[in-house]
């Protein structure tokens, strides 16, 4: 018995599923069905059964399944302990929404990291569902974006940043020159970043609300990317508005005239309750009330690229 498959066991119970679970740890579906099926065998049980589209637990898996969370959540003590003794940077592991990784986190890490001694952050992408465990399990210590799914009183949540969500196209679009309603766009390509997949999002919730079918949804790696496809006529792309900046640059793209925007909405910090959060996460809470934090979020990161949450996540910045 491992502590991988201990992890994997945690998050295909949380998740619901063994997809969920590869998509957060970043790992191929046969790696997580592997190291469950390794676990079932060491401890003779099947430990979760799929019902219909469900899976539930058996009943040595309910027992279980809190053992295995405290044993990962003892692996984190042992190595902040491990590391403290070694005198090794404190690590601080943040999750963000697609649109916040890419546009917003890495100049407000850096600006963090440059006030703190002996720290190394580590930046990953997850959805709210993702960053709701990924949190409660002490995979992850601060979630950017939208809050939490079904978070508990185990979260302390505060929030981040207002932002205002626009529609922008190509200045020659046919709804370009008129005001328009939100279902005049119900027809129309849209082009979003991962975060338009996370149904807590506003983007996503819009693209619900209009009822867009997948096929006329295409996915970015960034908001940067589906806006310079927006530039070049292959569809509308919904966008963080005080990060678009002065159009008068871009003359090619304009903001298109829907009744209902801009849509205000509201960014958070998540961490675990005070008292069970690190004292880095603390600090590093307290820190994005401040001015320079704020400055920080209202204009463009440094474009460094974040990957999917994966223990040990591979963009790092370090102080």
């Amino acid at each position: 018995m491992t502590l991988t498959q201990l992890k994997v066991f945690v998050l295909v119970t949380r998740l619901g599923s063994v997809k969920a679970a590869a998509t957060t740890l970043g790992v191929s579906e046969p790696a997580v069905s592997q190291a469950l099926a390794a676990l079932r065998q060491h401890l003779g049980d099947p430990l979760i059964v799929r019902t219909g589209t469900t899976m539930e637990l058996t009943p040595a898996g309910q027992r279980i399944v809190g053992m295995a969370s405290q044993m990962v959540s003892l692996a984190v003590d042992a190595e902040m302990a491990a590391r403290s003794s070694n005198n090794a940077p404190e690590l601080l592991r943040i999750v963000a929404t697609s649109t916040i990784a890419d546009a917003i986190a890495p100049s407000l890490l850096h600006s963090f990291a440059s006030r703190v001694i002996n720290v190394e952050i580590n930046l990953g992408i997850a959805t709210a569902e993702e960053m709701t465990v990924l949190l409660e399990e002490r995979l992850a210590d601060v979630a950017l974006g939208s809050l939490p799914a079904g978070r508990s009183n185990k979260l302390a949540v505060q929030p981040l940043l207002r932002w205002r969500m626009v529609v922008v196209a190509r200045s020659d679009h046919r709804l370009a020159a008129r005001r328009c309603q939100f279902s005049d766009l119900s027809n129309e390509t849209w082009l979003v970043d991962p975060s338009g997949l996370d149904p807590h999002t506003e983007v996503a919730k819009l693209l619900a609300q209009l009822r867009i079918p997948e096929e006329r949804i295409r996915v970015f790696p960034n908001q940067a990317a589906a806006i310079a496809a927006a530039v070049t006529g292959e569809g509308i792309a919904p966008a963080v508005d005080h990060l678009l900046g002065d159009l008068r640059a871009t003359p090619t793209l304009v903001r298109l005239a829907v009744d209902g925007t801009p849509r205000d909405s509201l960014w958070h910090a998540s961490t675990l309750a005070p008292d069970r959060r690190t004292s880095m996460a603390g600090r590093f809470a307290r820190f994005l009330s401040t001015p320079d934090a704020l400055h920080e979020m209202h204009h463009l990161g440094l474009g460094v690229s974040a990957t999917r949450f994966k223990p040990p996540i591979y963009v790092t910045i370090w102080s």
